[in-house]
């Protein structure tokens, strides 16, 4: 009487019991519907009861409550048994008596403790919200409620989400054997865990068949045939920093709380990101994300062992002392210490101290008792990288790597980082004097000029030849990125012009409005990069980058839709984009990106511009193909580390093969053929009369005689 008069805490009433909530996941989808994550604090996604399969409702009854269509909340054959044997007689043997509406009760409401009668007071206190429940809701109802609300291992709370994760299928889908292995952890969620404990897992599936088999559910012909099969997991990891795509959801997330700000529920309350189980359609393509993550993958382990190599006991990050101090300053725990007024010594004696850590390698994590001094050193070393493919005409983002391992490198350098954009800045210079008049016939002297004005600045070509009477046409400089030229091009244009024409291009980051800006010392985001470069494919018109098509709440209802941000205006004419465009697929097949066809094979209709910055330090590769914009970045995280040498550091040998390797992948695959298979447009007549020409030619025997090249000049006059 006490327990119902509420003396240990009030009981919820029938208003209460008949509007259940519990927090649901906000699930991620792609483009095609699929899960590739999920924001929440509990892992939990409902369902209805006509996705529960037979077989599944049967295996629950059998194993956790045989009377379950009989008694009304509370079986009280098993409660009798329960109060004498378990709680009088202490024989934990005898069962719990647990009804599956008793269970339900438990995980809606939670137990409390109450010294030594916890057990009595929880277990009456639950047969009276059972035996409400029971007034309240069908039997179906009452099943549905559990199966969204039973907690599974991994944190896993409902049968949808357990399903998803650890078979990476919906719930209507799941076999006898996968449907008996997850009852089968009910009774103890973390021991009978698959992922941890198979062999474990597997004796609890095959005792959930017998008590299938016992209560007349299956015969034993299937009981038998399925326990003869090893459980199989295909195990989906929606943790936050594991999984598809990780950096892509985190990204999402950002927005999402952004767009969030200013909707509101039917009833005037926020919606709640972790809590409210909305439904976030993405622009990701799972299958592309999941090939450009092999991809990158299996480059980087590559390049990774190459470029350590090359350092060999040399290596900065081993070596640098002044680097390595500069490093250790910026650590968080540093700055912690040195806030809380250690000294120097004190500070390094604390980073001194070792603790078993677990460090990140490509050939497979390893844990070292090591100090933070010795991880910040492992850390130095590695090579990073970004990546993001659009879609030209709307900026739909398909694929989207922000680094090499979100567990260990949470920085985002699509979204995040602007690095040095090198050569890659190279085709806004040529697209502004194209789009002035000058004619792609136009020569230009590969021959170095120090400019007396700019502290005698004298841009160097990569190769370190120089010809004082070898002069390239606009398309020949451009595909063989020659530095020379491309900054005597700037001056010729002139660099307000340059700047007008990459804002109209979206990128609205401050550039430096400086000579060198021809060569690409600005810093510029890569997803601002590919929406700049997604013009020359759509009829000169920028796009601006996008992942969200629209928001739903948990039952479908639309809360916003999303349109792709493109330009209005074209940015240059269509005679400057096919000229640019003609240029860039030169690259490809004569210029800096030749490997492509040589190394990788590729056949498919690309142009490209690859580039790499001073002293090795970023590499870069745009790769363009008809129906989807590519842009790679490699370096490393430190900028006081580069590539030793040009070889390896450039960037059709860093950032390019994640591009080639992507696209190998997706022409093994038809679903990608509208991609791999699309073909540039013809350009006009004019454009090809006007790109008809010798690409380099030489002075002639009198100019060489009368016309020597001024090798001092001031930038601006010519």
């Amino acid at each position: 009487m006490s327990i119902y008069l509420g003396f240990y805490g009030k009981l919820p009433g029938k208003e209460e019991l008949s509007t259940l909530k519990q927090s649901e996941a906000t699930q991620i989808l792609d483009k095609d519907g699929h899960l590739i994550g999920k924001y929440y604090i509990y892992d939990r996604q409902p369902i209805t009861y006509q996705d529960l399969p037979q077989h599944l409702i049967d295996a629950l009854i059998a194993t956790e409550d045989v009377r379950f269509y009989e008694h009304d909340g509370v079986d009280n054959t098993s409660l009798l048994r329960v109060f004498f044997k378990t709680i009088l007689l202490r024989d934990k043997s005898s069962g719990g008596g647990s009804t599956i509406t008793l269970q339900l009760a438990k995980n809606l409401f939670g137990r409390k403790k109450y010294s030594i009668f916890s057990t009595v007071i929880n277990k009456l206190k639950e047969s009276f919200i059972a035996k409400r429940m029971e007034d309240i809701y069908s039997k179906k109802e009452i099943l549905t409620l559990y199966f969204n609300t039973v907690p599974f291992p991994d944190n896993t709370y409902g049968i949808e989400s357990a399903a998803q994760k650890f078979f990476n299928k919906s719930t209507h889908k799941l076999t006898l054997s996968e449907a008996t292995t997850l009852i089968g952890t009910l009774k103890a969620n973390h021991s009978y865990n698959p992922r941890l404990f198979p062999e474990r897992s597997q004796l609890r599936r095959d005792v959930v068949l017998k008590q299938m088999v016992k209560y007349g559910y299956i015969s034993t012909a299937r009981a038998d045939q399925t326990m003869n099969k090893p459980i199989e997991l295909d195990y989906q990891y929606f943790n936050h920093d594991l999984g598809l795509a990780p950096y892509f959801r985190e990204e999402v997330k950002k927005e999402l709380v952004k767009i969030l700000e200013h909707y509101k529920k039917p009833d005037g309350s926020d919606y709640d990101v972790y809590n409210d189980g909305l439904i976030v359609h993405t622009t990701l393509d799972h299958k592309m994300q999941s090939l450009a993550e092999e991809a990158m993958k299996e480059h980087m382990q590559t390049l990774q062992k190459e470029y350590e190599s090359s350092y060999g006991s040399t290596a900065p990050w081993k070596n640098n002392k002044a680097l390595l101090n500069n490093a250790v300053t910026n650590l968080d725990s540093y700055k912690k210490l040195k806030e809380q007024g250690l000294t120097e010594n004190q500070i390094k004696d604390s980073l001194s101290i070792k603790k078993n850590i677990e460090l990140f390698e490509w050939d497979g994590n390893e844990t070292k008792k090591i100090s933070s001094l010795d991880s910040l050193q492992h850390y130095l070393k590695f090579l990073n990288a970004g990546m993001i493919a659009i879609e030209p005409t709307t900026g739909a983002v398909m694929a989207y790597l922000g680094g090499i391992d979100y567990r260990y490198f949470k920085y985002d350098h699509v979204s995040q980082s602007r690095r040095q954009v090198g050569s890659t800045f190279k085709p806004f210079v040529y697209t502004t004097a194209i789009e002035n008049g000058m004619k792609p016939c136009s020569y230009f002297s590969t021959t170095e000029i120090t400019y007396t004005n700019l502290d005698n600045w004298t841009p160097k070509n990569s190769d370190d030849e120089e010809d004082p009477y070898l002069n390239y046409t606009l398309e020949k400089a451009l595909s063989n990125s020659v530095n020379t030229i491309a900054v005597k091009v700037l001056n010729k244009v002139g660099i307000p012009k340059v700047a007008e024409q990459v804002k109209k291009l979206g990128i609205i980051d401050s550039l430096s409005q400086e000579p060198a800006m021809a060569l690409g010392t600005d810093g510029i985001r890569i997803k601002d990069l590919a929406g700049a470069y997604a013009s020359y494919v759509n009829e000169g018109k920028a796009v601006k980058p996008y992942y969200i098509l629209r928001i739903e709440d948990k039952n479908g209802n639309r809360i916003a839709t999303f349109e792709p941000e493109v330009k209005e205006t074209p940015a240059y004419s269509p005679y400057t984009r096919q000229v640019v465009l003609e240029m860039l697929k030169s690259t490809v097949e004569k210029g800096t990106a030749t490997r492509l066809r040589t190394t990788y094979k590729l056949k498919n209709d690309i142009a490209g511009k690859t580039g790499t910055t001073q002293d090795n330090k970023d590499g870069w590769f745009v790769g363009i193909t008809p129906n989807l914009v590519t842009v790679a970045w490699v370096g490393n995280d430190n900028y006081g580390i580069g590539f030793k040498t040009t070889t390896l550091g450039q960037g059709a040998n860093t950032a390019l093969p994640i591009f080639a390797k992507l696209y190998q992948k997706m022409n093994q695959d038809p679903i990608f053929d509208p991609i791999t298979k699309s073909t540039f447009d013809q350009p006009s007549e004019e454009v090809k009369n006007d790109l008809d020409c010798k690409p380099e030619k030489r002075d002639n025997l009198l100019k060489r005689i009368f016309g020597k090249k001024k090798k001092n000049k001031k930038f601006g006059k010519e």
